[in-house]
Order: structure tokens, then sequence, then C-alpha cells
């Protein structure tokens, strides 16, 4: 080595070391850009917040555990976006991370946002992984960027529809009608019209399905319509203000029913149970939960109520759709978009916090996703099936209200 190449090498490092500059051997790889959309503001914010803060939440304990390790320890970045709860709004949040370099984006808790958003996301190749958003439609465009790992509505009433079948069966049959109620979007259109469809098979007949818009703020006079039908039971599909807001006006209105069973209910929560105990007692839902023999879903949920927040749905599914794209980061080794994608399309990923077995993707739809169903008791959410998973015996027909 010449002494002019010593000097010039000696110098550089010293530069390096006096202004903060790692040296070339010691660069951190770049970070992996990853979107999380999600409606932060609008009729459904406190969903999008909640989803927000598992995918956060997600991202900095892959951080802290060192980051994509075949990748050189990549961090994970996050990308916030708000889609306000408008389609046109998700797609341009989109657009925007586009430019920004993402990898990945991770959303969108409304089926018309997230169907819209993993579109817009295909004209770039780019992996969309949905947290929330029932609607099957979202994997069945035959779009190869789009990954699932939770049920579509399509499962939820299938599985629904056979343990109401098992607890009416149980109870000597008392319920023999229903009246549904959903929410007039594809996500509660949808599902209305399968539930309509399925429970005949069970021997219950659908006298009606009432579809209110969003936001609604007053559901006396659906009340006073379920009341002049005098179903058995009611079944319900919707968003979180109008799940909660049609639970209260019913048990106001003394509407006397066998039970309140819902698919995918919005405001099934235990923010829901705490602040209606009166309203939510007895009524049941078909939805995401957590595994309550997952040790790891039980830390977890210590920690998001350390921080004063509920642990609903939406914090565990979108945190474990980040833990997800991480595995899928480490198998592929690479941010690349094509890489990426294969790696999510063969992944075994074993999501710890729900109840599924390993992930096994066809047509972008995870075939080991399974909801649960739930009850609200005493103020709390039990797990009544599937039976390996249960937590209490199940109350039905609920008691009249006096």
């Amino acid at each position: 080595m010449s002494r002019r190449s010593l000097v010039a090498g000696t110098l550089a490092g010293s530069l390096a070391g006096t202004l903060g500059f790692p040296a070339i051997g010691g660069a951190q790889p770049a970070s992996v850009k990853v979107g999380l959309i999600h409606p932060v503001t609008g009729f459904v914010a406190y969903n999008g917040q909640q989803s927000r803060l598992g995918g956060t939440m997600a991202i900095e304990d892959v951080n802290k555990a060192g980051g994509i390790k075949s990748m050189g320890g990549a961090r994970l970045e996050a990308l916030l976006g708000d889609s306000q709860s408008k389609v046109e709004v998700g797609v341009s949040e989109v657009e925007k991370m586009n430019e920004q370099g993402v990898a990945a984006y991770i959303g969108c808790f409304q089926s018309p946002v997230g169907i819209a958003a993993s579109q817009a996301a295909a004209k770039y190749d780019t992996p969309f992984l949905i947290d929330v958003g029932a609607s099957d439609l979202i994997v069945s465009r035959g779009l190869k960027n789009v990954f699932r790992l939770k049920p579509g509505f399509g499962v939820c009433v299938d599985d629904g529809i056979a343990a109401l079948g098992t607890l009416n069966k149980a109870a000597n049959g008392v319920a023999k009608s229903a009246v549904i109620v959903h929410e007039s979007g594809e996500f509660g259109t949808g599902t209305a019209k399968l539930i309509a469809g399925k429970l005949p098979s069970i021997g219950i007949a659908a006298k009606e399905l009432i579809a209110h818009d969003n936001p609604t703020r007053n559901f006396d006079n659906i009340a006073l319509r379920i009341r002049s039908l005098a179903p058995d039971i009611v079944v319900m599909s919707n968003y979180g203000n109008e799940y909660m807001l049609l639970a209260r006006t019913l048990f106001q209105q003394k509407v006397n029913l066998a039970g309140l069973y819902s698919f995918l209910g919005g405001g099934f929560n235990y923010k829901f149970v705490k602040d209606m105990p009166d309203a939510s007692q007895y009524m049941m839902d078909v939805n995401h939960w957590f595994n309550p023999k997952s040790a790891k879903a039980q830390d977890l949920k210590k920690r998001v109520e350390a921080t004063g927040a509920f642990f609903t749905f939406e914090v565990y599914l979108t945190y474990s759709n980040v833990m997800l794209l991480a595995d899928a980061l480490e198998q592929a080794a690479s941010a690349d978009k094509a890489k990426l994608t294969a790696a999510l399309a063969n992944s075994t990923y074993k999501a710890d916090l729900l109840p599924y077995g390993p992930t096994k993707f066809v047509n972008g739809q995870n075939q080991g996703g399974r909801p649960a169903v739930l009850q609200a008791l005493k103020g709390d959410i039990e797990v009544i099936a599937p039976e390996e998973f249960a937590s209490a015996k199940p109350v039905f027909p609920k008691p009249k209200l006096g």
C-alpha cells in the first residue's frame, strides 16, 4: 500500500469517527418500510386506532428483538396512514407510501377500503396483508399480492351457524325465527345474505333483513320494527358504534328475545361489556379472538391494558400480521417485492396469539384461520366454542327482561 493510500484511508476513518458517519464495513442495513393504513379518524376511528396500536407495538417488538436478522438486523419502519373511513383516501395513502418506498402494506379494517387499497397496491406488485376486513371479495379477485391471515365472513358464517344450531338444539329448538340487522356496506350486506341463506338449515327462518346506514344515530324505529315482527332472536352484523347503540336500544325498550347473536360484531369487545354491562349481558358473537391458553397472548393483553387500552381483536390481528410479515422477510432475506410475495405465499407461520394452526395460503386466504364463539357474561367475555378453547358454558336462551 502506498503512503498516499494509507494517509487517505486514515483520514477517512478519522472523519467518519469525528462526524459520526459509520464506516462502510459497519453500515446499518436500510430499514424496511411498512405501510399501516387504518381509519384513525371517521366513524370507525376507535377501531382504526386499535389496529394502529397493535401494529406499532409489533414493529417495536421486532426491532427490540434485533430486527430482521437474515437482512443484517434491518429494522422495520412504520409509515402511518389514515384512510379517514373513506375508500378514495385509502387509495391515496397507497400511492403516497409507494413513492416513499414502502415494502408492504397492512390494513385497512373496513372491507371496501381494503378492497380498493389492495387493488391499488397490485399495480406496483406490493404485498398487502389484510388484518381486519371480512369480505371474501378481498381474496376472490385473483390478486397475487393480497394475503389474509384471519378467516373471512364465509368461514365465520359457516362456523357460527353450526354453533348456533348446536345451542338451539340443546335448548329444545326455542329459536324458530330471526330478524337480521346489518350495516349497508359490503361487509354487513354480504354477511347478512349468507346468514339468511343458511339459517333454514338449522330450523330458523329469517323474517326480515334490515339494513342501516353508517353512521346511524338512532335505532328506535328499527327496535319498534323488531318488536312488531316478534322474532325469537336478533342476528346482528355491524360496526362498533351502531352495534353498541342497537344493543342498548333493544335493552332500553325491553325487546324480549331468546338471544342476540352477532357475526363479526364490530362493537363486541371488552370496552362494550365494561361500558354497557346490562345491555351486553348474554349477547353472543362469532368473531376473531385470541387464544386464551396462549401465554404470549396473555402477556400482550397485560401490556396493552397497562397503556390504558382494551385488548380488542384489532390489536392482536394487526400485531399478528406484522409478525407474519417479519417472518416472511426473514425467509426471503430481502425486501424485494417478488421475493417477499413468494415468501408470504409459502408461509407456514404459526400465529401464537390466535387459535390457528400453521399458516397455509390458498389464493391469498389462510386456510388455518378460524373464529371463536363468544358470550358476554358478568362483565367479561368468555369463549363458549370451539370446545378446546372454551372458558365457560353458554347461557341460551337468555333470561327475559323485567
